[in-house]
């Protein structure tokens, strides 16, 4: 042990030995001679013995695993759970919607009596948008975050070709140089069902009516952008935070999602099915009980074939307004009513009281600036890597 040990020791003395031997240079400045850095050529093979070569075959087998080169890893293929959707909240379909949204964050919906027909017509629409020219474009969609269009080569784009990105009702009006009755009409459509679907969600939780009479207080962003033209998920930045997000799946093509523990390859869809992602703001709405979620859009995926590389992608996000606060909707506390009537200011009803205060739900995520979070979440590309709602966790 010690000999070899002595023998690699020796390695750097045999190295300058050899330098010195084969290279000596004149002494221009007087002083001592000082021989260069050696080269290949110049170097003596002293690593031919067996001691040495036996040392450094046992040193080598020591470097600990963990240094070697990193494997490329793949999304996984998970099989979206479906659901077949009916516009009764009976208590089988809350308990199906509730089991799929926790068991991956995300499903694909059938039965929804969308239209193929007008889902088609909308995306013919949409797909007409970016054959305008550039500077038209800009015009009748002009930046104003997270609204607006966004070019393949902007500094803001999200990272998978051109995209349009605007508000339901505002800019969704026809103009000389294009006609979007059927957009529209389908976004409106689909508005209406993830509505449906987020009332459906919570009350599956408990909630009596979570989202109101009215519907007010929501916000629905239309996102459309060109296919992604690579078998694996872009590194897409520009993710916004929503309650709950939908997209139409007219072709039978395969999607990326970007869920808490990494990218999710979602298998081929249904053809004419609704793929449901739970998002950031759903989760802290339930205050945990939807465990899952899915960060940013679904993102469609070329096939191995190259077929469909240059699919249009629809999304739907309903969100909050930027001035909303965030904070988790707590389920009413279980006590009686009818027996805090009769209880007596004692030492005992305080106890009782203390006891009640344990069982209340305590929240899991701290309240914060709807605008905050959606700025930085847009803007961080640090959110690929890490949960950006750790830091509002209790």
């Amino acid at each position: 042990m010690f000999k070899c040990a002595n023998s690699i020791a020796s390695l750097p003395l045999l190295l300058m030995a050899s330098s010195l031997d084969h290279n000596q240079l004149p002494n221009i400045h007087g002083g001592a001679t000082a021989a260069p850095p050696p080269t290949p050529s110049s170097q003596t093979n002293h690593l031919s013995t067996s001691a040495a070569a036996d040392a450094l075959s046992r040193l080598l087998h020591r470097l600990p695993p963990n240094l070697s080169l990193p494997t490329r890893r793949f999304p996984s293929v998970r099989s979206p759970p479906t659901i077949s959707f009916s516009e009764s909240p009976n208590p089988d379909l809350l308990d199906r919607l509730l089991s799929a949204a926790s068991e991956l964050g995300f499903f694909q919906l059938t039965d929804h009596k969308i239209s193929s027909h007008l889902a088609l017509s909308a995306e013919s629409e949409a797909a007409a948008l970016f054959d305008l020219p550039a500077e038209k474009k800009e015009s009748l969609f002009p930046k104003n975050w997270p609204l607006g269009y966004k070019g393949d080569g902007d500094e803001e784009s999200d990272g998978i070709g051109e995209s349009f990105c605007f508000d339901l009702r505002p800019c969704l009006s026809d103009s000389a140089e294009i006609s979007l009755h059927s957009l529209k009409e389908f976004v409106l459509k689909m508005e209406s069902l993830g509505l449906k679907i987020l009332e459906f969600l919570f009350r599956a939780i408990g909630f009596e009516n979570p989202i109101g009479e009215d519907r007010t207080g929501f916000r629905s962003l239309i996102w459309i952008s060109e296919g992604c033209r690579s078998t694996e998920p872009a590194m897409a930045d520009g993710f916004y935070p929503y309650i709950v997000g939908l997209q139409y799946q007219s072709k039978n093509q395969r999607c990326s999602l970007l869920g808490d523990s990494g990218w999710v390859a979602a298998a081929a869809a249904a053809t004419d099915s609704v793929m449901v992602s739970i998002g950031d703001i759903a989760q802290v709405w339930s205050n945990g009980k939807l465990p899952k979620k899915v960060r940013g859009r679904p993102v469609p995926t070329a096939n191995t074939n190259g077929a469909n590389s240059h699919a249009i992608s629809l999304s739907l996000l309903i969100t909050l307004p930027v001035d909303s606060q965030v904070s988790p909707l707590l389920l009413p506390s279980s006590v009686n009513a009818d027996v805090e009537q009769f209880r007596s200011v004692t030492a005992k009803k305080k106890k009782e009281d203390d006891d009640n205060d344990e069982r209340k739900e305590k929240a899991m995520f701290h309240s914060f600036s709807f605008e905050e979070y959606a700025w930085r979440v847009y803007h961080d590309r640090c959110f690929l890597l890490k949960d950006p709602l750790n830091r509002y966790r209790i």
